[in-house]
């Protein structure tokens, strides 16, 4: 009787109704994209032409297919003629930027996520073999942990409990691609004339008060040391009155008591020019935040910052309040360091009010995290890094729809949470307290599933082989011809 038992238990949990999918719910998803296309597809109309058509086979192209999402690719894929697909993703000037700001206008208006969100700076970069793509040149690969040749993106993520995504982006363009060398260089791969050069910093600045202007709901900012160590971006969002969890080095000096800044006064007797420039003058010198970590008085608690898949996230945390100095003014920030279990510690400072509790605190220091679950979702689900052209609007573009098909995936998870219930007795079929969300991967396998990507008839292929092999061929020849041409 128990094995009988437990064998309609073991099917029972296989059952797609108990998890939120109910029949037909995947045959719908086919539906639901067109519809979803259709609420942006204005976005991709020129004053001459529309190119909606070629939005919805690119957006259709990063969701259903699995590797070398190209343009040549893609438009194999879904029909279309490559060389317009080209011009639409190369040339075509419809606005990358309006279609990212009706994607964050309809966060902004999605019930539930009105609070909790958290906004996350980072950047990204992909390898390249030579400086024929917009912005590429030797530059630090965080991915290869080395300078190396590089294009460099920084990116804007949105996360708010199970939803991660970007959410905006920028093309970093190092500052030699705004000398007069490379000016030629500029105008054929399309870079607009008028961008003069920014920092990462500015460029990600830009990108959260965009967010700001557009109603995105966020409550906090985290970045990572390379921006956290910037006390001028700190001061920037301090002066807009955002809240911010920013990481740095080991090395950052902070002190324990306020510090006494001013000119020094001139001691009786003493030659020499008059003293100017303001000072610490108070005695306490400044300590590492690594060495704060070991300090005595450094009180340590481990806090149960949230239920995961793979169990419990438990760390130590510290938080002390200690003085930075911006402008010859002292700052009072928090100082939180997580110490994870293999004994490695991570610095934040933040501008939260004083008193925030630790579990605030150890939060927000751990949403960091969900950026690089973004990153996942875009580069390895969505082919974010198969993007093979050259011109910055072929850029600007890819990142337009890749950041459409993050919302769609996200969407979709939201509207089905809410519309098919899941069977609550899986908690304790499974012992668990918080069962796997859908990811990006599933909700693609479904649509493949309700769209499945076209298969070739065998004439197809051979022509398709035949073609390779001629581009094979011609690059070939133009390799041969470069060799044998003369200095």
């Amino acid at each position: 009787m128990q094995n009988v038992c437990a064998l309609k238990n073991h099917e029972s949990v296989f059952d797609p109704q108990r998890w939120g999918l109910p029949e037909g719910v995947a045959q719908r998803l086919g539906k639901r994209l067109y519809e979803f296309w259709r609420r942006f597809c204005g976005r991709f109309k020129t004053k001459t032409r529309d190119t909606s058509e070629y939005a919805y086979n690119y957006l259709g192209g990063l969701l259903r297919m699995e590797e070398k999402r190209n343009f040549a690719n893609i438009a194999s894929t879904t029909g279309v003629a490559e060389q317009n697909l080209h011009h639409f993703m190369s040339n075509s000037p419809w606005s990358a930027r309006a279609v990212i700001q009706q994607v964050q206008a309809e966060i902004a208006a999605t019930p539930g996520l009105e609070r909790g969100g958290v906004l996350v700076l980072d950047e990204s970069a992909n390898a390249k073999t030579g400086e024929k793509s917009a912005g590429s040149g030797r530059q630090y690969n965080g991915r290869l942990e080395k300078v190396d040749m590089s294009q460099v993106g920084t990116f804007l993520a949105y996360t708010n409990g199970s939803v991660w995504m970007w959410v905006d982006g920028e093309l970093y363009l190092p500052e030699d691609w705004f000398t007069a060398e490379k000016a030629e260089l500029r105008e054929k791969l399309g870079i607009p004339a008028e961008l003069k050069f920014k920092t990462k910093i500015e460029l990600g600045w830009e990108m959260i008060q965009r967010a700001h202007a557009n109603g995105l709901p966020f409550e906090a900012i985290c970045c990572d040391d390379f921006y956290g160590k910037s006390s001028d971006f700190r001061a920037e969002m301090r002066a807009a009155g955002f809240v911010y969890m920013a990481d740095v080095p080991h090395n950052t000096r902070v002190y324990l008591k306020r510090p006494v800044i001013g000119v020094p006064e001139v001691k009786p007797g003493r030659r020499g020019p008059k003293p100017s420039r303001s000072r610490v003058l108070s005695p306490d010198r400044p300590l590492k935040v690594s060495e704060v970590a070991h300090q005595e008085d450094t009180n340590w608690r481990r806090v149960r910052v949230r239920s995961t898949e793979r169990g419990e996230l438990n760390d130590e945390f510290a938080a002390r309040r200690i003085w930075t100095i911006h402008e010859n003014e002292p700052v009072q920030e928090w100082l939180v360091i997580r110490r994870e279990s293999n004994g490695r510690c991570t610095y934040s400072l933040s501008n939260a009010s004083p008193n925030t509790h630790l579990k605030r605190l150890a939060w927000l220091k751990c949403q960091r995290y969900f950026v690089e679950r973004a990153n996942q979702d875009a580069k390895t689900e969505l082919g974010w890094d198969e993007l093979e052209a050259q011109k910055y609007l072929a850029w600007m573009h890819h990142l337009a729809l890749t950041i459409l098909a993050l919302w769609f995936i996200t969407q979709t998870k939201i509207e089905w949470a809410e519309q098919y219930a899941r069977d609550p007795s899986l908690l304790q079929q499974f012992e668990v307290e918080v069962l796997p969300a859908l990811s990006t991967a599933n909700v693609r396998a479904l649509l493949r599933a309700a769209m499945p990507l076209p298969q070739l008839t065998p004439d197809e292929a051979r022509a398709l082989v035949t073609k390779h092999l001629v581009n094979r061929a011609r690059s070939r020849k133009s390799r041969m011809k470069g060799r044998h041409r003369g200095p």
